[in-house]
């Protein structure tokens, strides 16, 4: 009986061997001019398992035989269904992926196109919108539309240029860095209204972060396994570094030259040096597969999708302070921060639950868990609105009030899924995406509801803004909000109230003696020349003094527009 198995087997294997190589052959003749000799993409998308896994064989079948209308893909009409299974065959079967630093050079694309000025007013006030049913990345400033322009695979996850320097190169959000799942990153440059080029890092992306200075793009791949690191200036590759296993993201520190990823299959943390580019691994307890680093990048909280806990992790300390166990994996990559009397708070969603979860920072805890009644994915917010902001699967803007978390829904188009709000750096405008073929991006006045304006958009989803989106801005947000809860008063941001403005302090007295008088007005008032001491000792705890010094500093030189 075994000696028929094994028979039976060996024809099975031989047949199935046989259809491979045939498709093989077919695929060399037909395809590999456009999705490349090896399968990893040319001019068309890659053939890999990791990416045909989503479509069933007879999907396959009449996309080769009929060929996608608006793009280069062919119908091959002439091919028998016995063919295009034994190609189905072969482009489903795993292949090693040699990638190279070599690859990376040849693959850089720049495009030399002419410049046009997009007519910014505020370029914290940009907004950068994923149009994933035409590919195509939106520029937007308050309610208009300032370019499109298109870029393959465009998944989401786009960076901006971050702020270092005033005084020698400011690179301040004037470069939007756009990567797709096929291991292509593009930069679009908002000061010469253009899009300048793209490189392929790797064959399949998992996202893209940039260094504090904005001197390098970093790239968690997935295939090959690395971390891919590129002159973000030229695109050139200046290190190539091979992982072991799958990473779930890496993300810059804005305080420091180092980065910081986690693995999906791997109980460590890594933190890689930018000056050297070497790694030093922190052991944790369980595998971090979602994660986010805090506002003033003390702490990493992280989760699996196979546990059911959340975590913080204390860098300092080197270990974690904190578990809590939860239903559902918490979307952390998604929540948002606020703070309210006294407190700092993040809200998250919870994949396959039908709440969000409210939590407090610093002094850790669980809060509340606010049921939305529908299984959502993003949770977002800012200084200027009381709400959070949030979706759950329905066609209906969830709205959750920051002071008591009650809920209340604003109606879009009944019919269409609500996915992802961002805000305008101001927070004066929220950004709705509509998830439909047919979609729409809604953009609403965050403090009124008021719907402002439609666009028709083809499955809208990520917008990204820098104010929003970086973490440098974190600080400055909430610092926003502990200065209108605690210094308004008496102190306005330009101008003299009843005391000097944020902009005159910080222009004219060291930060060492604003922080002294913060903290111990009585003993610093004389030094500042006053004959008697007006600032309350407002007791502010670590977090909220470093809060309010990030808000007070962004007022340093600036002037009266």
């Amino acid at each position: 009986m075994r000696k028929i198995i094994l028979v039976i087997l060996s024809l099975f294997v031989g047949c199935f061997g046989l259809e491979i190589d045939k498709g093989s052959k077919l695929y060399q003749q037909h395809c590999a001019t456009c999705h490349g000799v090896d399968r990893t993409g040319t001019v068309a998308p890659p053939l890999l398992p990791i990416f045909l896994k989503k479509f069933s064989e007879k999907k396959l079948i009449y996309i080769i035989k009929n060929g996608i209308p608006a793009t280069q893909m062919p119908p091959f009409q002439n091919l028998s269904e016995e063919d295009i299974k034994s190609i189905i065959s072969y482009i489903k079967t795993p292949v090693k992926i040699n990638w190279s630093e070599d690859r990376i050079t040849k693959s850089i694309q720049i495009k030399n196109l002419p410049s046009k000025n997009l007519g910014i007013k505020d370029i914290k006030n940009v907004v950068a919108v994923v149009e994933r049913g035409k590919q195509k990345v939106w520029i937007m400033e308050g309610t208009k539309v300032l370019d499109k322009f298109d870029f393959k695979n465009v998944h989401g996850g786009l960076k901006f240029s971050p702020e270092f320097s005033f005084k020698t190169y400011n690179s301040s959000g004037w470069k939007i860095y756009i990567p797709s799942r096929d291991g292509w990153i593009g930069r679009y440059d908002l000061d010469k209204g253009r899009f300048y080029g793209k490189v392929r890092a790797c064959v399949y992306l998992r996202n893209i972060s940039l260094d504090r200075k904005g001197k390098y793009i970093l790239a968690s791949c997935w295939l090959p396994k690395s971390i891919v690191i590129l002159d973000a200036n030229n695109f050139k590759p200046v290190r190539f570094i091979k992982q072991k296993n799958l990473i779930s993201a890496i993300y810059e520190l804005y305080s420091n030259d180092k980065a910081v990823f986690t693995y999906r299959d791997k109980a460590v943390i890594g933190f890689l040096n930018i000056k050297d580019f070497s790694i030093e691994y922190k052991k944790i307890n369980e595998p971090y597969e979602d994660f986010f680093i805090d506002p003033f990048e003390e702490y990493i909280v992280g989760t699996s999708r196979k546990g059911t806990r959340l975590n913080v992790y204390d860098i300092k300390k080197n270990k974690e302070i904190f578990s809590y166990s939860i239903e559902g994996m918490p979307h952390l990559a998604s929540a948002t921060f606020w703070y309210k009397n006294g407190k700092f708070f993040f809200g998250t969603h919870h994949i396959g639950k039908p709440y969000i979860t409210i939590w407090q920072m610093y002094k850790w805890g669980f809060v509340k868990k606010v049921n939305i009644k529908g299984n959502g994915f993003f949770v977002r917010t800012h200084p200027t609105t009381p709400y959070l902001w949030t979706d759950n699967g329905k066609d209906k803007i969830v709205i959750v009030d920051k002071n008591d978390f009650s809920v209340k829904t604003v109606p879009t188009i009944k019919g269409k899924r609500v996915i992802h709000t961002e805000f305008s750096g101001d927070g004066n405008l929220a950004y709705v995406s509509l998830y439909n073929r047919d979609g729409a991006i809604l953009i609403y006045d965050s403090i009124t509801l008021k719907l402002l304006k439609k666009l028709p958009a083809s499955i809208p989803i990520g917008k990204y803004n820098i104010v929003n989106k970086s973490r440098r801005y974190s600080p400055i947000l909430l610092g926003r909000e502990v200065f209108l809860t605690k210094c308004w008063g008496c102190h306005h941001q330009t101008q003299e109230a009843f005391a000097p403005s944020f902009r005159w302090i910080v222009n004219h007295r060291k930060k060492s003696l604003i922080i002294s008088h913060i903290m111990n007005p009585e003993a610093t008032y004389k030094q500042l020349g006053y004959k008697r001491n007006a600032m309350p000792r407002l007791n502010l705890s670590k977090e909220e003094l470093k809060a309010i010094l990030s808000y007070m500093m962004e007022f340093k030189d600036v002037k009266d527009k």
